[in-house]
């Protein structure tokens, strides 16, 4: 019985996670909205060279979700903080209107359900990875089949290529950086309050 109130506490979500992600959140939506900018320079010169190729600049829309669940390690902490920083891009004024929103749910609900699959208990360095891979997944899959995806006209091919530029590039921008991110920020003692405050000296792979 003191194991499962154990369990039950370190998954219910505290005022200061709460405030926390919300910052991560609001903070994402700052990048989301100047990664939009440059993303929109950037990928002239890919669309003119081969399409697909914006794909591997989709990363940056996905850190809130990998970030936001390395620091509260809370179930619903991916979800909720890519959600709420898709919300903040659209408040600012995103050039991809209301489907941003999606996005964001769609690509926090990726990274949340690997981190689910690992019963909330992984934070290393391969479950980032794969938390990235996965948001960077439903990005693709999102843009590319959905009815108001800016890829669905591409071919079968196209598709295919984009999709997996996406998740290689969740996996290194969204995963990677926000692994990495953490464990700097374990290390000034910012994250004191948190169950990630060791984080900077946590196993790489175990």
């Amino acid at each position: 019985m003191t194991t499962v109130n154990v369990k039950k506490t370190s998954y219910s979500w505290r005022v200061v996670d709460i405030v926390v992600a919300a910052l991560i959140a609001i903070a994402g939506g700052v990048i989301f909205w100047a990664w939009s900018q440059g993303a929109a320079l950037v990928s002239i010169p890919m669309n003119a060279a081969y399409p697909p190729l914006t794909g591997l600049i989709a990363g940056g829309w996905m850190i809130p979700a990998v970030l936001g669940m390395l620091i509260i390690r809370k179930p619903g902490a991916a979800l909720f903080c890519e959600a709420v920083a898709a919300t903040g891009e659209l408040i600012m004024g995103s050039q991809y209107g209301t489907t941003v929103l999606i996005s964001g749910i769609l690509q926090g609900l990726g990274a949340e359900l690997i981190f689910a699959a690992f019963r909330y208990k992984k934070f290393n360095l391969p479950t980032s990875l794969l938390a990235g891979a996965g948001a960077g997944l439903f990005c693709g899959l999102n843009d590319s089949f959905l009815p108001w995806g800016w890829n669905i006209a591409y071919e079968a091919i196209d598709k295919l290529t984009y999709i997996t530029f996406t998740t290689i590039s969740g996996a290194i921008i969204a995963g990677a950086l926000s692994w990495i991110a953490t464990r700097g920020l374990a290390k000034t003692g910012v994250l004191s309050s948190f169950a990630s405050r060791k984080a900077a000296s946590e196993p790489v792979f175990s």
